[in-house]
């Protein structure tokens, strides 16, 4: 463990298993005590719980669902309770669903906003009236939000990660006379089990980057520790690709 991140507190949305639980180990890597929600797995959420605190970590594991607007207050309350303070928000929980816009039903529609747009907004409503000068707030987002749609059937899916990026430009404002830095990274292909680089997707999307991989989440984690640290103290209001240069 390194100590960059001593005596923070961070907590993680959707952090039980791909990105979530790789940002998860890497800030508790780095010092942090974290918290995750985690939805339907509560077993994988023990397990990086049981990872952070062998390797000398502390870690809580929260069930809440994103959309679920009492839960995901109650995550932030819980985390603040159980560590004392909050620092770092990780708004890492998402959905995707895949389908051309004609077939794309309300109840999918609803779901994706609830989890994507509105869970984001009321962690952060509530993680920061916890923070205070040097609070990090860090968004996952998208290429697909305005950098790249590399095939059919992401329209929706893209609506709400540029949300995302939208929100985080005003939150950069708003938070700004606080001190605390509101940032977002939009991931390119990430080999999780959500989209795992042996998928059906697989074979285009690596065409499309320069690096012709996929990425890592390993390798995101470590933009996000880099972004919570004291280091990143004047980035804020920036989208971080990490893309393999899709867009390039």
């Amino acid at each position: 463990m390194t100590t960059t991140l001593a005596g923070k507190v961070a907590l993680v949305t959707g952090g039980s298993r791909g990105l979530g639980a790789a940002i998860a180990k890497r800030l508790a890597h780095d010092g942090a005590a974290v918290a995750l929600t985690y939805t339907s797995s509560p077993q994988k959420a023990a397990q990086v719980v049981r990872d952070i605190e062998v390797a000398g970590g502390k870690a809580l594991a929260i069930r809440a669902d994103s959309a679920d607007v009492e839960a995901v207050k109650h995550a932030v309350t819980e985390t603040v309770n159980t560590f004392d303070r909050l620092d770092i928000l990780v708004n890492n929980a998402g959905v995707a669903v895949v389908a051309p816009i004609d077939q794309f039903s309300i109840e999918e529609f609803d779901r994706l906003v609830a989890v994507n747009i509105k869970g984001v907004f009321v962690a952060t409503q509530e993680a920061i009236c916890h923070m205070g000068e040097g609070g990090r707030i860090i968004m996952l987002g998208s290429v697909s939000s305005d950098f790249i749609t590399p095939y059919v059937g992401l329209s929706v899916y893209a609506l709400t990660k540029g949300a995302i990026a939208s929100f985080t430009r005003g939150l950069t404002r708003d938070l700004g006379s606080r001190g605390i830095t509101v940032n977002n990274i939009p991931p390119g292909p990430i080999d999780t089990d959500m989209n795992p680089a042996d998928g059906s997707f697989a074979v285009e999307v690596t065409k499309l980057t320069a690096l012709s991989r996929y990425g890592q989440a390993d390798e995101v984690a470590g933009m996000v520790s880099y972004l919570a640290s004291p280091e990143a103290a004047f980035v804020t209001g920036a989208s971080l690709k990490i893309d393999g240069g899709s867009n390039a």
